[in-house]
């Protein structure tokens, strides 16, 4: 201690310095080409002299700071450390999808990491639809019973718990915070005067401005992330062959794990090389590609037409009570099939146009999509004609009960006479879309998936054919129509949140249903894919198909609300002319005058116009910069691809020549045929020359002046 603390200001510099090199030597050992047996070493003499001496400099006067920042320094990194390992062990259902990508590849894992992203945003959409609407109705509206609204009328009351009658979500359902119809039209409700109809209105329209951030922002940091499907540099293979490997690993599960990942890597990138080298018959190709989208624009067209058939036949069905149970749910059933026959169909259609997987994957989602996008706008147009051949109606019934003058008697809630609620049906329409494709999609799981594997694993040891092998093998993860499926869903949610504010609720137990359910039945009943291919470096094409669906799902949610005239005893909006009328009352009540003013001019279409004309220029000038830095990085790696083949050429070449004259050399091992040393400056006038013997033919001969 006595020799530490007689250590010169010089010494302990000079000593930090070592601990800072020690340090730095540590923190690089991972990247020297070192055997291992040398880092184990170095990195413990290392390690050693860091820990004797750091305390050592801690001892003294004016030394005591130092010691504590070192001591702050390695807890502050040991928290670092800890936290992160906490941030990882927090994502949900991190583990079971990197078991499923170890065994099916990134394209398989790319579904179950969109559907947990969705699940996420479905989380934030239920915090705002319940915390904003549907709690404050349920804590501070009226109870139930206490207008005729939130009551089963008394002919429907027998009925009302039925099972069969609670299953198509009318009796006790239809009157229920799940749907429109429940929410009182009183301006301010409760204590806190909270105004349930404005915050009803803006839930809705903030669902579409949440989720459209959030999948613009996804898109975004995916870009910056990915780059697109470009190839991933040069020698793949040897990157895959001596890097892949995760020395941290010490679990045998994870390293099987591990080990079924990088074979399917070096599957898919033997799949694109392979598809980089092929060689076909443009014409006939052309051909093939044509004729298969004309026969899937045939299913397009005939499916649509089917779904407009079924709808317009169940508005005739609607006047009558024999119902059978397939007469009652024939619409959802038509839809749910439709998604379950076509997506197969279109994808043995697509073997005749021979993309590579993951351009057959795009095709085969785009056609899908519009299959589905296709049938739902279909069920909206014939819904809202139906709503718009009622218009009459209401307004027959609306002038009916205004021309009495005398009050009427005090009457049950449940004995009041009351007209449709259209607004209601839709949002059941919507509700039992989304119930029964849960109900398709597990019970082809089940059926399709796991009686098949159990049927092909027992019966191939008794069967007269290899099961395993041939008909019907294993089935293998449909990728296209399950990420389709998600993406349907969601514009259902989407469009159907605003006419039955529980749906968002359906669709959060759906999604957390379906992370288990689906990651069970892809490990237990499914095979990996025959050609198996990389995913995209990013999800952006999953992204840009949701971000189109949220673009057509807000198109008739805006028609709702601007030009549909709201049910006139029932929803909060009842008794306005338009649904947005509850934004001009706000304005009017309560804001001052000149805000209402501001936003009067902020509405005109004199400024509307020219501001959308100015954002889509800005548009046009970042997309035409943006190409141009894409074009100025492609010219930029061409050249330095041209750099990197010069030096190598240069390369090649002088090995090449020093291995010939190396040889010349072998053959004549008494001489040199390398150039002589300049000789020494002479004179002017001065004449030197080295002349050849003789016997030394091939000896240079080197004249200087």
């Amino acid at each position: 201690d006595s020799e530490e603390e007689s250590m010169s200001e010089g010494e302990m510099e000079r000593l930090k310095e070592e601990v800072e090199e020690k340090k730095k030597v540590i923190a690089i050992m991972r990247n020297k080409p070192w055997r291992m047996k040398r880092r184990l070493v170095h990195l413990k003499e290392c390690q050693e002299f860091v820990d004797k001496f750091e305390g050592a400099l801690g001892k003294g006067k004016g030394r005591k700071f130092y010691a504590y920042k070192v001591m702050m320094t390695k807890k502050w990194i040991k928290f670092q450390r800890d936290f992160e390992n906490f941030k990882t062990t927090c994502i949900p259902w991190e583990r079971k999808i990197k078991e499923v990508e170890s065994h099916f590849g990134s394209s398989v894992a790319s579904y179950f990491i969109f559907l947990r992203w969705m699940y996420g945003m479905n989380m934030v959409l239920f915090g705002l639809t319940f915390g904003l609407v549907v709690i404050p109705e349920v804590l501070m509206g009226l109870p139930y019973g206490s207008i005729p609204r939130k009551t089963v009328p008394r002919a429907e009351q027998p009925t009302a718990q039925d099972y069969s009658v609670l299953m198509d979500f009318n009796g006790y359902c239809k009157y229920s915070v799940l749907f429109y119809g429940y929410y009182n039209n009183q301006r301010t409700i409760g204590l806190l005067k909270f105004r349930l109809p404005l915050s009803y209105l803006m839930v809705g329209v903030g669902t579409f401005g949440y989720s459209l951030m959030v999948v613009i922002r996804t898109m975004a940091k995916n870009a910056d992330v990915g780059g697109g499907d470009g190839d991933d540099g040069e020698f793949t293979f040897a990157w895959k062959m001596f890097t892949s490997w995760d020395y941290l690993i010490g679990n045998a599960e994870t390293a099987d794990n591990k080990y079924a990942s990088i074979t399917t890597s070096f599957k898919e990138s033997i799949v694109d090389e392979q598809e980089n080298q092929k060689d076909e018959n443009i014409h006939l190709r052309r051909f093939l590609r044509v004729l298969a989208n004309f026969m899937i624009i045939c299913c397009l067209g005939g499916s649509g037409y089917l779904i407009f058939f079924v709808v317009k036949r169940s508005q005739e069905f609607a006047n009558r009570d024999d119902l059978s149970w397939y007469e009652k749910n024939e619409l959802e059933l038509i839809m749910s099939l439709l998604g379950l026959v076509c997506p197969p169909l279109f994808e043995t259609i697509a073997e005749l146009e021979e993309y590579h997987p993951r351009i057959a994957l795009k095709w085969q989602l785009g056609r899908i999509f519009a299959l589905f996008l296709g049938n739902l706008y279909t069920f909206l147009f014939a819904l809202f004609d139906e709503v718009n051949n009622k218009k009459e109606y209401y307004a027959n019934f609306t002038l009916y009960n205004n021309d009495t003058d005398t009050t009427p008697p005090p009457m049950d809630p449940s004995d009041v006479i009351r007209g449709p609620c259209w607004e209601t049906a839709v949002g059941i329409e919507f509700v039992k879309l989304t119930v029964s494709d849960i109900q398709v999609t597990y019970l082809t799981i089940l059926i399709g998936d796991f009686a098949r594997a159990v049927i092909v694993r027992f019966l191939n040891y008794c069967w007269c054919w290899d099961l395993e092998a041939t008909y019907p093998s294993y089935g293998e993860f449909d990728i296209s129509g399950n990420v389709l499926g998600l993406v349907f869903n969601q514009g259902m949610i989407w469009m159907g949140a605003f006419y039955a504010p529980g749906l968002v609720g359906i669709n959060v137990l759906r999604l957390l249903s379906s992370m288990y359910y689906q990651c069970w039945a892809v490990m237990a009943t499914n095979v990996p894919h025959e050609r198996v291919f990389k995913a995209s470096k990013s999800n952006n094409f999953y992204m840009g198909l949701l971000l189109l669906i949220l673009f057509l799902s807000l198109l008739p949610v805006v028609y709702t609300i601007m030009t549909l005239p709201p049910s006139f005893d029932c929803g909060p909006f009842s008794g306005k002319a338009k649904m947005f009328d509850v934004i001009m009352e706000t304005i009017d009540l309560d804001l001052p005058a000149f805000l209402g003013t501001l936003m009067g001019y902020a509405a005109n279409p004199g400024l509307i116009i020219p501001a959308v004309l100015l954002m889509v220029l800005a548009i046009y000038y970042l997309n035409s910069v943006s190409e141009a830095y894409q074009h100025a990085n492609a010219e930029l790696k061409k050249k330095m691809q041209m750099a990197r083949d010069e030096e190598k050429n240069r390369r090649n070449n002088t090995e090449s020549t020093d291995q010939v004259m190396k040889d010349l050399e072998d053959l004549l091992p008494n001489r040199s045929l390398l150039p002589p040393a300049p000789p020494p400056e002479t004179g002017a006038g001065e004449h030197h020359t080295f002349t050849s013997n003789v016997n030394e033919p091939l000896a240079p001969i080197v004249q200087c002046r």
